[in-house]
């Protein structure tokens, strides 16, 4: 049995659904079947699943929004009747997300929830009721009904234990099961989703779930690429890569595939292929436990903007017992999540996300750290990338770390930061926003254009 998930792209029009048909029935052991909210069909377009946040953002507050409602039933409208399908679906669709709009407001994050849910969920019953028109045995399956049960964390919600064994019993069900992504309910019934683009993570738990022999994740490219295509031109693509790597490489800003959903397949030693839907018959990219190191140290290169350094220096800061946790109970206090803290003798910094703080957040935390800690000299830094070069065959390679350094003096980029991670499977480069697309190209240039190690 193979699970299958469809992103965006996949099911953004009639013609990408036929295509999804296709696939799935040309392989009869692709029984279940996840699926997005339709993404964009051009580089202008708008996705379902904003124009649902736009929809029920206007909704909370002024109890209205008739035209950002029509906006989303006029998409599923095209293509159900672009797919030859009775009104009847479309009456459906309507009448489920005005149901969701007119219910109970009083919880914005619980009732946004619902409403982006909307997206998948009726983009999952749409595509059942196609499978059924071209005579095929499909069923819309609910998350609930199903008992894909999670926590109770508006927009981060995790899998509960007892769901899986709920879920097994997908296993028994006849025909193909449209399963909807990106969601689930509470245990006490409320909607609740996975972070933005969550379909990945559904995909993963049902894989695990029901014991598929692979889990195939269908996406717009051939493979997964060795880096950014909009840095590098007609990058390399990654054949094979471990579950570790890509789980880095998810974490530090790939786009294939979201960084939390490996962890059920990776568990239940399920393997995953991502595919294109537009080229089907290409191999795609092989997500495996242990790979040969044949392409040197590095596998991939990613980035991402948008952090803030926070920059904390104290004499003798390594003496004192409990500094640490204490500046991080600081950032607690305020909800704020950190992702990295390199640290020396007497300074550390704090990596975290700049969407987290305003002005106003900023100024009490530096406050708190100055009084409460006694620091010596403290500020923060906006407006930094996070390169990352991420291989498990550097673990044996010499020289990795003065190769990255020189490609990056080479092309007059600036090191703000260095990380490595005690798995010594990736390598983190703090440096300017600015210059996160001279750093890529110089890595790229450095670990794929030069002759391999």
């Amino acid at each position: 049995m193979k699970v299958v998930k469809f992103g965006g792209t996949s099911v953004s029009s009639a013609e990408q659904i036929k295509k999804v048909f296709q696939i799935v029935t040309a392989d009869p052991e692709r029984k279940i079947v996840v699926v997005s909210a339709p993404g964009k069909r051009k580089k202008d377009d708008i996705k379902v699943t904003d124009l649902l946040i736009k929809c029920g953002e206007e909704y909370c507050k002024t109890g209205n929004g008739k035209e950002a409602f029509r906006a989303v039933v006029d998409r599923y409208a095209e293509i159900a009747h672009e797919l030859g399908l009775s009104e009847h679906i479309i009456d459906r669709i309507a009448a489920d997300l005005q149901e969701i709009l007119h219910g109970d407001r009083s919880n914005a994050s619980r009732f946004m929830d619902a409403v982006k849910a909307s997206g998948e969920d009726n983009s999952a019953k749409l595509i059942a009721a196609y499978f059924q028109s071209c005579g095929v045995e499909a069923h819309y399956v609910n998350p609930k009904e199903a008992g894909l049960f999670l926590t109770d964390e508006p927009g981060n919600a995790q899998v509960l234990p007892e769901a899986y064994e709920q879920l097994k019993k997908l296993r028994d069900r006849s025909g193909i099961l449209i399963f909807p992504g990106f969601f689930g309910y509470s245990k006490t019934g409320e909607i609740v989703t996975f972070s933005r683009g969550g379909s990945d993570i559904t995909g993963s738990i049902l894989a695990s779930a029901v014991g598929a022999t692979v889990y195939e994740n269908f996406t717009d490219v051939d493979a997964v690429y060795t880096v950014n295509p909009n840095f590098v031109y007609n990058p390399k693509e990654i054949h094979e890569i471990t579950y570790k790597e890509m789980r880095e490489l998810s974490y530090g800003g790939f786009g294939v595939f979201h960084d939390e959903a490996l962890i059920p397949v990776f568990r239940a030693g399920v393997s995953v292929n991502i595919k294109n839907t537009n080229n089907p018959n290409h191999p795609g990219t092989k997500i495996v436990h242990h790979r040969n190191n044949q392409n040197g140290p590095v596998v991939g290169i990613a980035s991402d903007t948008g952090f803030s350094n926070i920059y904390v220096n104290k004499y003798l800061m390594n003496r004192e017992i409990g500094f640490g946790r204490r500046l991080l109970q600081i950032l607690e206090d305020f909800h704020l999540s950190y992702e990295h803290t390199p640290s020396g003798i007497d300074d550390i910094s704090v990596i975290l996300r700049q969407s987290q703080l305003d002005l106003a957040t900023e100024r009490k935390v530096l406050e708190r750290i100055k009084t409460e800690l006694h620091a010596d000299e403290v500020h923060i830094e906006h407006d930094l990338a996070m390169i990352m070069i991420v291989g498990e065959g550097m673990r044996q390679a010499i020289g990795t770390m003065s190769r990255a350094a020189a490609a990056f003096a080479r092309s007059g980029v600036n090191i703000l930061m260095i990380n490595q991670g005690s798995s010594e499977v990736s390598m983190m480069f703090g440096v300017k926003a600015s210059d996160e697309k001279k750093a890529v190209q110089a890595l790229y240039e450095e670990f794929f254009t030069k002759s391999l190690v």
